[in-house]
């Protein structure tokens, strides 16, 4: 074969093979468990989900509001205890790992993920009756947070560092893959928001380097109704001012979200 014909057959046969990597091991490819992991002895909170154990932490047991957080990916939980402590001196919060992450038992994926959401949101709820549940979901997290929202009447809803979807972020990133066709892992809050009218605040990254800033402004645009927005300027995704942060969570959550029905 000439030489000319075997320059696009390589680079075809190689596309191929990176679309397939992607199709295949796209679960590995998207969460990033390992960094998470610590033994189930250091959690104080656990909940079984049939074959798994979901074990996270409790800050500020027995108060009568909670808040149920969901974290990003690769984010070790526990790292925000001292700042819900803190800022949230009147809720109880709940801070559960994922499945593969923390010391939680199993394998990340998108159905494990918003399956087990919604029996710990109903755990918690159970656990404080006298008023809705509210969530924090952060990146990945706010998906996850999102999709609860759509399913159950809860307080309020925080998202920080949100996105409309994960195929469209992929596809801003890696504009020269198909990654709308061969994404499996379908988080898409921005489907998952439109029946849902009660509060809800909008934390942003002024240099936020994995959401491009497009992805959130579609988000707040397909809204059904107008959410509170805060930036917080010099933030990047994964490095938040924690007083900026602490402040918006204290400001939404004594005054906006506690005057919800």
């Amino acid at each position: 074969m000439p030489k000319l014909l075997w320059l696009p057959l390589a680079f075809l046969v190689a596309y191929a093979a990176v679309c397939a990597l992607l199709f295949f091991r796209q679960q590995q490819l998207i969460y990033f468990p390992a960094s998470t992991r610590v033994p189930p002895g250091q959690t104080d909170f656990a909940l079984p989900r049939g074959d798994v154990v979901l074990r996270g932490w409790v800050v500020r047991p027995g108060q009568a509001r909670a808040i149920v957080y969901f974290g990003g990916n690769g984010e070790s939980v526990q790292h925000n205890r001292a700042l819900f402590e803190r800022w949230l001196p009147g809720h109880t919060v709940y801070l559960v790992a994922y499945r593969g992450y923390g010391a939680s038992d199993g394998m990340p994926s998108h159905q494990a993920l918003r399956g087990d959401a919604l029996p710990l949101f109903d755990h918690v709820q159970a656990r404080h009756q006298r008023h809705p549940v509210s969530l924090v979901g952060r990146s990945l997290g706010g998906a996850i947070a999102s999709h609860v929202a759509s399913q159950r009447r809860i307080g309020g809803l925080v998202l920080v560092t949100p996105f409309d979807s994960l195929a469209a972020v992929a596809q801003s990133h890696y504009p020269w893959l198909p990654v709308r066709w061969l994404l499996r892992e379908r988080h898409e809050p921005i489907r998952d928001l439109a029946v849902y009218h009660g509060p809800l605040l909008i934390v942003r990254a002024g240099k936020d380097e994995i959401v491009p800033p497009a992805h959130t402004d579609r988000l707040i645009e397909a809204l059904p109704q107008q959410p509170q927005v805060i930036a917080i300027p010099e933030a990047t995704h994964n490095a938040l001012d924690e007083v900026a942060f602490g402040a918006a969570l204290a400001d939404f959550f004594t005054s906006g979200a506690q005057r919800a029905p």
